[in-house]
């Protein structure tokens, strides 16, 4: 996860704990307030309403009562409206009707549950009264009137509930202990009005509940409590008040939010906009791109890094411009003669290769110092030297187009791009003369014979120096100094065979398989690293056909792309089949590399074996890849999107240069063996070796090394640094 977008969930994470905090404490600050002023003005509503019925109360079923009640209620912010009577009244009249005996009688012993309340008859209420009037100086008040029983209920009394009375009816006969049920309506007046919500969804009242309170106002008649008036607002109002407050201040906040990230964007975007080109700089200086940061930050710590990383990729650059220096003078002294300044036989071959990539055509010189062994035991050392100077000198000025090589001894080559016969038998009598003048100089019969063959693009580079080989010894026959070049017709096979060979082997899958050289790890595991897939065929006589010339001619009638198809699938299956867990290297022809369809069908294949898409590493040839490398790069990173891995085999820097190999996201170069062939005792290869593999280490690539036969050069390669070699 990005630094941006850490930055981001961070500060969200916080203005939500901010936002949240503060919605949660004035919501329910709102909510508490909207309860208070919902309590306060109810209780101000039953206080005016008792006020205002008192003049009404001395009679209860006036609808005057009922009217006014409803006019308040009607306003709307009223749940429900109650007047209550506080005592209930009934006379002997009323006990005796629920009873069997007739009004003939008298009661006395009111009883009932204590826990219903009391009852309170207006005897007492009389006698209070007398008292009071004499105290005043009146005379007795209503002493004959009808006694009136009153019922004051308890809080534990329901209302609308029968009342069980006891008492004792008697006359002049008789005493009879009665029961008597009266029902209790304490009801006087009652409106209610629905709780609407229609506006606030559900999920909000049940997260937030309100408790109104129900207010209530006595209504006395003088000392006397004749009724009281209960108000309980109606919460609905207050919940759409308390729900648009919600909404208004979620509202406010994400819109603050809004605004506040896209601040964020901009300002982190300018803020971290030096840490993406510190990033990229990085990434660049892992593949070998050393730059620099030309505009360094105004942010004290991130202007501090950028310096820091300019100067670390100032001091690698430096570091690797030393070894490719180091490594470009190794490369000169491995590829050239001490002596004579020639060539190296290293390079001839390297240069053969690239004919055969070219396709080019050309002519291949083999010349073989007669008697040089000798010339040397009758001449001092100075002198054959300066002998061998001279004719090397005779090699290289012969002709523009020739490049002149010296392999060992008094072994000499040429290769030439001339394509017309007669300008090759032009140079070969150049040749001859010079070798007379030179033979004339030192007193000698014959200085060397020439033996001269085309250049056969089907073939390989060890039957073509055969060839010229064999027409040296030719030259021989015909006298001193002389040379023999062989005809173009004399091809080893007609290329029309050659067509119905390869097109046979491929179609029927005539070919076989194996595994070569397994490279092992230089560290005390010893473990198997990779192994190479090595394909064979033999022609109709079962002879073994060079696979240079096979993909050769395969490349030549664009047959190269089906025959790599199938080495993949019966690499793929091998693997699958012998649950192989150390990769194999598949060599692919540049022809396939560069082919859109051929890099479909990989990806398909690759997708389809993802499982051991790891066990697979694509290898070209280190003078195959400069062809297109622009082509190469694209399909490196074909392979790697996949997961699979790139190797550069037979590296040299001749096709790739050191400085150029950064360009390159390569997973591993295995490097020509000539490079570390009898590597134990040439201590300019040791350096060379070395200098690779510090460099490869820089630059993320692994180096192994090519059929190291012998223990005592492995050993050797082992001190050096390289992560495999193969045996």
């Amino acid at each position: 996860m990005t630094l941006s977008k850490q930055l981001y969930i961070i500060i969200s994470f916080i203005f939500f704990m901010i936002f949240a905090g503060n919605f949660i404490i004035s919501i329910n600050n709102f909510k508490g307030y909207l309860q208070s002023e919902s309590t306060t003005k109810s209780q101000d509503t039953a206080t005016s309403l008792g006020l205002t019925l008192k003049q009404l109360i001395q009679d209860k079923t006036d609808p005057e009562i009922k009217s006014t009640i409803r006019a308040i209620a009607n306003r709307g912010f009223y749940k429900e409206i109650r007047l209550e009577n506080s005592e209930f009244n009934f006379t002997k009249k009323t006990l005796l009707e629920n009873t069997t005996l007739n009004d003939t009688y008298k009661i006395k012993d009111i009883t009932i549950n204590k826990n219903d309340g009391v009852i309170i008859s207006s005897e007492a209420d009389n006698a209070l009264e007398n008292e009071l009037a004499q105290i005043e100086g009146d005379a007795e008040v209503n002493t004959n009137s009808e006694i009136v029983y009153s019922f004051i209920p308890s809080k534990q009394f329901k209302a609308n509930s029968k009342l069980n009375i006891s008492f004792i009816a008697y006359n002049d006969m008789v005493s009879i202990p009665t029961k008597s049920s009266i029902q209790i309506n304490n009801i006087l007046v009652k409106v209610q009005r629905e709780e609407k919500f229609e506006s606030v969804p559900q999920w909000f009242i049940n997260m937030l509940p309100m408790t109104m309170k129900e207010a209530h106002s006595e209504i006395s008649n003088g000392w006397k409590t004749q009724a009281i008036i209960y108000v309980s607002a109606n919460a609905g109002e207050a919940y759409s008040k308390l729900y648009e407050q919600a909404k208004g201040a979620i509202y406010y906040a994400l819109i603050s939010f809004t605004i506040s990230i896209l601040i964020l964007i901009v300002f982190l975007r300018f803020i971290l906009k030096p840490l993406k080109q510190i990033e990229l700089l990085a990434k660049n200086i892992s593949k070998g791109k050393f730059e620099t940061i030309e505009k360094l930050p105004w942010t004290l710590e991130l202007r501090n890094v950028s310096i820091s990383i300019n100067d670390m990729s100032n001091k690698i650059k430096t570091i690797i411009g030393k070894l490719n220096n180091n490594l470009e003078k190794m490369t000169n002294q491995l590829s050239k003669d001490d002596l004579t300044g020639l060539q190296a036989e290293q390079t001839f071959q390297t240069d053969m290769k690239q004919m055969f990539i070219k396709k080019e055509e050309g002519y291949v010189f083999s010349i073989k110092i007669d008697n040089l062994g000798e010339f040397a035991k009758h001449h001092s050392h100075g002198e054959v030297d300066k002998f061998l100077k001279d004719f090397a000198k005779i090699l290289s000025s012969c002709d523009t187009n020739i490049n002149a090589y010296r392999f060992f001894g008094s072994t000499f080559a040429l290769i030439s791009k001339e394509t017309e016969h007669s300008k090759i038998e032009k140079i070969t009598q150049n040749l001859k003369d010079a070798f007379d003048k030179l033979a004339q100089q030192h007193n000698i019969s014959s200085v060397a014979h020439i033996g001269v063959t085309p250049f056969n693009p089907i073939s390989t580079t060890d039957d073509i120096l055969a060839l010229a080989n064999e027409a040296s010894e030719m030259a021989k026959q015909i006298g001193f100094n002389e040379a023999s070049i062989r005809d173009k017709n004399d091809l080893a096979r007609d290329m029309l065979e050659w067509k119905d060979l390869i097109f046979d082997i491929i179609d029927n899958h005539k070919f076989k398989v194996g595994y070569i050289n397994q490279a092992i790890s230089m560290d005390e595991n010893g473990k198997v690293l990779m192994e190479e897939a090595f394909t064979s065929a033999v022609d109709k006589n079962d002879n073994s056909i060079a696979i240079g010339t096979f993909i050769s001619i395969a490349e030549q009638y664009n047959k190269v792309i089906d025959f790599d198809k199938a080495v993949i699938l019966e690499v793929i299956k091998h693997i699958k089949d012998n649950n192989i867990k150390h990769k194999i290297l598949i060599n692919l022809a540049f022809d396939s590399l560069i082919d859109d369809t051929f890099k479909i069908w990989l990806q398909d294949i690759l997708k389809n074996n993802s499982n051991l898409v790891q066990q697979l590493a694509f290898s070209i040839t280190a003078y195959g890849c400069v062809r297109d490398t622009d082509a190469f790069k694209d399909f490196i990173v074909l392979i790697h999107e996949k997961g699979a891995k790139i190797i550069l085999k037979r590296f040299e820097t001749k096709f790739v240069p050191l400085d150029n190999l950064k360009d390159f996201n390569l997973d591993y170069i295995r490097l020509a063996r000539d490079y570390t062939s009898s590597i134990v005792n040439d201590s300019s290869k040791q350096n060379f070796v070395e200098s690779i593999c510090e460099l490869s280490k820089l630059l993320n690539i692994q180096v192994f090394a090519e059929s190291v036969k012998d223990d005592e050069n492995f050993d050797k390669l082992k001190t050096l640094g390289l992560y495999g070699a193969s045996r």
